[in-house]
């Protein structure tokens, strides 16, 4: 009888002092195909992180001892793992925190799992199928060939200005991760333009015009209010 393959389930890794958001996430993400670790602190997450890399990384902010902020930093250092914060804080100083710390996506306490599940699947896909450092990159109908300069939607020639099309390889590069306005600016433009949120939205709005079908409606460029973009590769 031939070996039939096996497919291994992600790991995701959840960080969380409230006992019952734990027995939930053991509940419901491995009925949704994900295996499951927990961590009820921020040492015993990082523990946990160096025993076996998950897959994703959950993780609350308000932690005893080690913070979830200061847990992304020291993540980052060594992982470039996906990081959702999950998190009773949902002010824009506080997403943007955790942004800058390091963390791929933000949902705010009280959630719902339909949501979560959502964007876990956006932050697992955003290496896969996007290769971020392949010449040629394909979402959905758009194409980006970074070599020859080009985009196309559904096949036809896209026309975009020099610092538009930077503006999208930037995003799609991190397809499914929440940039923040600061970060976009500053890879596109250089430091001395990361306030000028105002002068983004004027490059984002023309550029769903371009590549979007219902500009007023994007499913590529999606708006996170007074925080950023992302770029969703569904």
């Amino acid at each position: 009888m031939p070996i039939q393959p096996t497919t291994k389930k992600p790991l995701v890794l959840v960080v969380d002092d409230e006992p019952q958001l734990l027995r939930v996430m053991r509940a419901s993400l491995p009925a949704r195909g994900y295996e499951v670790r927990t961590a009820t602190n921020g040492q015993e997450a990082l523990d946990e992180m160096h025993k076996e890399l998950p897959d994703l990384l959950i993780l609350d902010l308000a932690m005893p001892e080690i913070s979830g902020l200061e847990v992304c930093r020291r993540v980052r250092e060594f992982s470039q793992v996906p990081i959702i914060v999950l998190s009773a804080k949902g002010s824009e100083r506080d997403k943007v925190a955790a942004l800058d710390a390091g963390a791929d996506d933000y949902v705010t306490k009280p959630f719902g799992m339909d949501e979560l599940l959502a964007r876990l699947r956006a932050v697992l896909r955003r290496l896969s199928p996007l290769e971020a450092n392949a010449a040629v990159m394909t979402v959905g109908d758009l194409t980006i060939n970074s070599d020859e300069r080009l985009v196309t939607a559904a096949g036809r020639e896209i026309k975009l200005t020099p610092k538009e099309f930077e503006v999208l390889k930037y995003l799609v590069k991190n397809a499914g991760k929440v940039v923040t306005h600061r970060a976009l600016l500053q890879a596109v433009w250089g430091w001395e333009s990361s306030e000028q949120t105002e002068y983004l939205r004027v490059f984002i709005n023309q550029l769903r015009r371009k590549i979007e079908s219902d500009p007023q409606h994007p499913k590529y460029i999606v708006t996170e209010p007074w925080v950023g973009y992302r770029f969703n590769p569904n």
